[in-house]
């Protein structure tokens, strides 16, 4: 029945259409338009600001969303900072406790190598309280007296320098292993660090996540708002157009010749890819809502190889003789197979597609949305109180 918007599909996203719409209506919240005794109602403001501020939550939810996703970023980057330093925790913890191995093994050699060194420093006491010529006495030779005296003095060296290098490598694995227990310091100092940025950002990342659900829950409500306030709309049009089209029979003028045929999805030849989608998904190339009475005309007529202008902003159906004429194209009060009727009813009014004109004064019309269902009928009616365009 309405026009709704002249923009190109190709030009806004979908997201967009309900700012254009809101923009292309007119009319205060539920004012209905009155037709003789009739009204339509009109609930485009309350749809299109339902559906504005489902869009906005819709889009802050998204906007949200982007900022959890960057969070989750980085908490993962902290993650992986966290294994790096308790892989290296465990790395230190291993050669900690490796140093602290090797001191005790150096301890015991140290112990083991004083007890030699002690014995042998026993026995050489012991010698000491022998005189010289007791041992020269006891010695097989003079050469053997003598070997005994500096093998005894080799032995003290050897087991004094022993004892010297283990001390000292004691000393440097302590060293090493203090050099180690700092660097464990440090990095769990890290960890705890890392450990409380993790929790924070996995605070935030809920949170967020938590403002994403709430924001798109009130996207939701709003556009089950927006279905209910169409449905209403749809059905309360549905009715006044059948009232409108009853006192239009007892006046003589604009009536069916039968009652209001049932709708068909998809019907006319219609192309698929706007008739098999929701009423308005799509703006088509010239400038129309979808499954909209101006859409499926504009189609029709094009079918045929004739021109169709783009409506560029003034593509209601009321609006179509004076936006046409800008083209030359001229409109009359006369039916024509092929033309166009332009029903002058309420706000928008309603355009059809002139199938034929019979014998008795009657036109078969085609048209889609006639009570704002976005479906397709071809039926007879009076061609009374119509201006046809001329193609």
């Amino acid at each position: 029945m309405k026009q709704r918007s002249t923009t190109p599909v190709s030009d806004y996203s979908f997201a967009a259409k309900a700012a254009m719409v809101a923009c292309a209506i007119l009319m205060a919240i539920a004012t209905p338009v009155a037709i003789g005794k009739t009204a339509f109602a009109n609930y485009d403001a309350q749809i299109n600001a339902a559906q504005q501020e489902a869009n906005q939550n819709s889009a802050q939810a998204a906007e949200v969303g982007r900022m959890a996703d960057t969070l989750q970023a980085e908490l993962s980057t902290l993650e992986t900072q966290k294994a790096a330093i308790q892989a290296q925790i465990n790395d230190s913890e291993a050669r900690r406790d490796k140093y602290a191995g090797d001191i005790k093994t150096s301890e015991a050699k140290i112990t083991e190598n004083k007890s030699a060194l002690g014995a042998t420093i026993t026995d050489m006491y012991v010698d000491s309280d022998t005189s010289a010529l007791e041992m020269i006495a006891s010695s097989k030779t003079i050469g053997d007296f003598v070997d005994k005296q500096a093998q005894q003095t080799s032995v003290q060296n050897k087991l004094d320098d022993t004892i010297d290098k283990i001390d000292a490598l004691k000393k440097e694995l302590v060293k090493q292993k203090q050099g180690v227990e700092r660097e464990l310091l440090n990095q769990e100092a890290q960890r705890r660090q890392l450990a409380e940025k993790e929790a924070e950002k996995a605070k935030l990342v809920a949170e967020t996540r938590g403002q994403e659900d709430a924001y798109r829950q009130k996207a939701n409500a709003k556009n089950a708002e927006v279905e209910k306030l169409r449905a209403t709309q749809a059905e309360e049009n549905r009715r006044a157009a059948a009232a409108a089209a009853a006192a239009a029979a007892q006046s003589g003028g604009g009536n069916w010749s039968g009652s209001i045929p049932a709708g068909t999805a998809g019907g006319g030849g219609y192309p698929g890819v706007w008739a098999n989608a929701p009423l308005d998904a799509f703006v088509d190339p010239w400038g129309l809502y979808t499954r909209e009475c101006v859409s499926y005309t504009a189609w029709k007529v094009a079918s045929t190889g004739r021109f169709v202008p783009h409506f560029g902003g003034a593509g209601n159906a009321k609006q179509w003789p004076s936006t046409v004429a800008r083209y030359g194209i001229q409109s009359g009060s006369a039916p024509r197979a092929g033309s166009v009727a332009m029903w002058p009813i309420g706000y928008y009014g309603h355009v059809m597609y002139v199938e034929s004109v019979n014998a008795d004064g009657t036109i078969t019309v085609s048209d889609y949305n006639l009570e704002w269902d976005g479906l397709y009928r071809i039926y007879t009616r009076s061609a009374a109180g119509l201006t046809y365009i001329y193609f």
